[in-house]
Formats: structure tokens, sequence, C-alpha cells
């Protein structure tokens, strides 16, 4: 009897990579490999899927592959590919600097990589396919979700925008958007597994529709995931500033299950470095979004990208951009430091900012942050919160005898399950990740919020009974649904039948 293969995928990178890699998952696994159990030091084919947004990719990458030389070495048989962005970028180079490495794929065929490692096997020499143009839509594939109450759903690939300092669209490709109904499809199917949590993923998720002429298409969607029965959480990611309509914001307002959670990209408060990013908004629009988010749900928690540092960078421009990050009351923010992406058009522009000014104005920047991101969350405490219970998000709940989970805005919650090693509240018992828990909070971190206060109701959920029963969801590939939004969407048959933020 033949043994079977195991396989590990390590991701690098954004929210996009993180789906990316639970499709590569589906598909070595309908391919007849298996997970690694935990604690295995070297799996049977280990896939790294890359991402060439920061400076350091390549060191990262090609570091991982270094380390990986003596085990190749002492087994032959063991497969490694590479697959991503930076595979996109780097193509042949990979294997000339690592040749070691069995496969290469890239961000367009995902869906050759049980071939390309056969291949390689079968040919005792690496396997390197690129495409230039996606082959297929990445939800034909088969998925292996990751989450028993949360779900990524990509509704588009690609983007049409041409940022200076990103390199996505040159290795993502154009915009292509997916139907609807397929769209919906997966999105239902994962709520019938139990899934409670869907967020709808894009490199620009509001310039949904722009395949197929309908500039309304993204609000209308969110209203359409607002009648799938069992799904309580809707979030999406990343809109763009200049796409960014009103009518997205009423649906998010009318549509109970869509979270009031939103996160906005920024990049900079100066009109000058907005330009020369091309960024095609400017920073009284950006501030106008916000207040129109607010008007319409004073509750939403409001996050953003800020890239300090980028070439031409004033003092007086690094200052407009505490001045809107001020205004805005962002609850959190990620932040960056300028480094040159190769292949970018900011990368060839004068006047870089040297690496010391760069720090400084960054540690001025998180300073500003942490104080209004402490401002912000010490004005919930007090409030009852519902908390979606969620798996790694508390390194010191072991300590601290808390569990975490998300609260339906986003933030982050530390609550407590027992006190001095006893039970504080008999409803608490058994709270399972996937679970939906009420409680108080009592303390607002600059980072998270705190609950130590009984929790008043537990609510367990199908989620809850899948994490506890080890299943995970593991769908095929949805490919059915036209393109409307005005009426129910086509079922998927009982057999299957993003990144650089914009």
């Amino acid at each position: 009897m033949t043994e079977t293969k195991t396989y590990e995928v390590r991701t690098f990178g954004c929210q996009m990579n993180v789906h990316d890699s639970e499709r590569i998952g589906g598909l070595l696994e309908e391919a007849g490999y298996a997970p690694a159990p935990a604690g295995t030091e070297t799996p049977d084919v280990i896939v790294f899927n890359t991402c060439a947004v920061r400076e350091n990719a390549d060191n990262r990458l090609y570091g991982n592959l270094g380390q990986l030389r003596p085990a190749k070495t002492a087994n032959p048989d063991l497969q490694i590919a590479v697959g991503g962005c930076l595979a996109q970028k780097d193509r042949g180079e990979i294997v000339k600097r690592a040749p070691w490495v069995d496969a290469v794929f890239g961000t367009h065929n995902i869906g050759a990589l049980p071939t390309l490692l056969e291949r390689a096997r079968h040919n005792k020499a690496a396997e390197v396919e690129i495409l230039e143009s996606l082959e297929t839509f990445p939800s034909t594939l088969p998925t292996k979700r990751e989450s028993t109450y949360s779900g990524w759903v990509s509704i588009s690939v690609g983007c049409n925008n041409t940022c200076t300092f990103c390199i996505v669209p040159s290795l993502r490709g154009k915009e292509k958007d997916r139907r609807p109904g397929e769209i919906l499809a997966e999105v239902r199917a994962l709520a019938d597994e139990g899934v409670s949590e869907v967020t709808l993923l894009g490199q620009n998720v509001n310039t949904y529709g722009v395949e197929f002429g309908d500039k309304l298409a993204f609000g209308k969607l969110l209203r359409a995931c607002g009648e799938i029965e069992g799904l309580e959480r809707v979030r999406f990611t990343s809109p763009h500033p200049r796409n960014f309509t009103d009518d997205v914001i009423a649906a998010m307002a009318e549509t109970p299950n869509v979270c009031h959670s939103l996160h906005m990209p920024l990049q900079s408060g100066s009109d000058k470095v907005l330009k020369d990013m091309r960024r095609s908004y400017r920073s009284s629009k950006f501030l106008d979004i916000i207040a129109n988010v607010r008007e319409a749900m004073p509750d939403a928690a409001i996050t953003t990208d800020i890239i300090v540092g980028f070439p031409g960078e004033t003092e007086e421009d690094f200052q407009a951009t505490l001045e809107v990050v001020e205004k805005s009351r962002f609850s959190s923010a990620f932040t960056f430091q300028y480094s040159i992406r190769p292949g970018t058009p900011a990368g060839e522009m004068e006047d870089q900012i040297p690496k010391e000014v760069v720090q400084e104005r960054y540690e001025r920047l998180i300073a500003l942050q942490e104080r209004i991101s402490w401002e912000e969350n010490r004005k919930i405490e007090g409030r009852d919160v519902e908390v979606l219970v969620t798996v790694g998000d508390g390194r010191k709940d072991a300590e601290t005898g808390r569990m975490s989970g998300r609260a339906r805005d986003g933030r982050l919650v530390h609550f407590a399950v027992t006190q001095t090693g006893e039970k504080i509240t008999d409803n608490a018992e058994g709270i399972r990740p996937g679970d939906v828990i009420t409680t108080k909070v009592t303390y607002g971190a600059p980072h998270h919020l705190v609950a130590d206060e009984p929790v008043s109701h537990v609510r367990r959920t199908k989620a809850g009974d899948s994490w506890e029963a080890g299943r995970k969801p593991k769908l095929a590939g949805v490919t059915l649904g036209m393109p409307t939004l005005g009426r129910k969407p086509v079922e998927a048959p009982a057999d299957g039948g993003g990144c650089c933020s914009s």
C-alpha cells in the first residue's frame, strides 16, 4: 500500500495570498496529499506562497529556501515549490538561485501545481510555468478552508490602478470580476457549512462590476449577502477612496449582517504626495468619505494604511498626513516605511528620503495613532459587545485565563473565562472557537479591548460544533451564476459541479 504523501504551505503577504493558500491546500488534497501533522520535521512537499510587495521579500524567500537545502540533499524525494507574486516576478531566476526547487508557478495558474510536481518527480528536473494572464478564475479550484467560522471569498482578482509604489497590477494583472451568482453561491455554501463570517476579497472591491458595466454592483452584492440565511457577519477589503460611493455606505448601514468596519487606505495626507503616488483623490475627499460613513454609522470602526517617507515627501507633507490622521480618528492603522519595490515607478524617482528621516517620522506617526487608538478604545469601556470567539488571537490567553475573539466592528477582545482557576460564570463553560458570546468591556487598551466581567450570554454555533469535531469546510470550486444581482442565484449542486491594499 502506497504511503500518503504529506504537504505544508508557508504563506507570506496579504489576505489574497492566505486565500490562495487555502486553494493550494484544496488542490493538493484532491490530488491525494494529506496535510503534514503538527510537529512534522519535513513533509514530502513544501510550498512557499510568496509576496513581492516588501523590499526584503526576496531575502526572506531565498533565506527559507537556503535552510531547506540540507534537507533536500539528505532526501532527494522532498519536493519544494514556489508560487505567488514573487514567483510571477522572478520566474526562472528562482531555480537559478535555488536549483533544488522542484516547481515554480505564478499567480495566474495555481491549478497547475499538482501537475508540475508530478512532472518534476518524473523528469527529475525543475518545472517552471508562469502564465501572463489568468488561466481560470480561482473560484473553480477546490478550497480547504482553514477556519470553521470565517471564510474568504474572492469577488475579483487584479487591479486597474497604477499607483507608483505598487507592483501588484503587473503581477496579478488587470481586474477580472467574478459573476455575482458565483460569489453568492460560494457564500451560501459556506453558510450552509456553518461559517458565520465572510470577508469579500479584491484588490479594489468597490470597482467590482467594471467588467459587466454595473457601477453599483458592489453595493448590490452587499445587500444580496444580507439575504443569505445563517450568514451573521459580512466584511470586505480593500476599497479605494476614488471609487467609494454613497450607495456602498447605504448598503453597509442598511444591511444588518454587514459589519460597521471599514478599511480605507489613506497612504498619505499630502495632496502633493497623493498626486505623486497616482492616488487620484485628495485629502478633502478622503475626509468627506470618513464623515459620510460616520454620519450613516456612528459606531463604525475605520482602519487604514499609511506609507511614510515616499520619495519627495517633505516635513510639510508629513505634517499634512498627521493632520488627516488626527481628524479621521482611525481605530487602528497599518503603517509602513517606504521601501523601493523593483519594477515600480516610485523606485526610479529622485529624492529618496534618508532612512533616518523616515524612521523619525514613522515613530511620530506611530505615537499619534497609538494615542488615538487608545482614546477611541477607552470610549467603549462599560459597553456590551458581541464577540465571535477565534483561534490564535490571544497569545497570553493561557496565562491570563481569558479567551479572545472579534467584536462586530473588528476590534480584538480578550474576555475572561477563569479567575484564580475557577469558572466565573456557569454559561462560560464549554465556549469554543466559532461560538458567539456577549460581555462587557472593562478596559480599552491601544490595540485591544479587555472584558473581565462574567460573560453574560453564550450562543453555541454550528461553527463551534465543527471546531470541536475537527471539521473544516472543504468546498469544491463554485462555477455557477449569472451576472445579475436582482434575483436569487442558482444553487451549487451537491457534488460542487488580494496583497498590497488599494
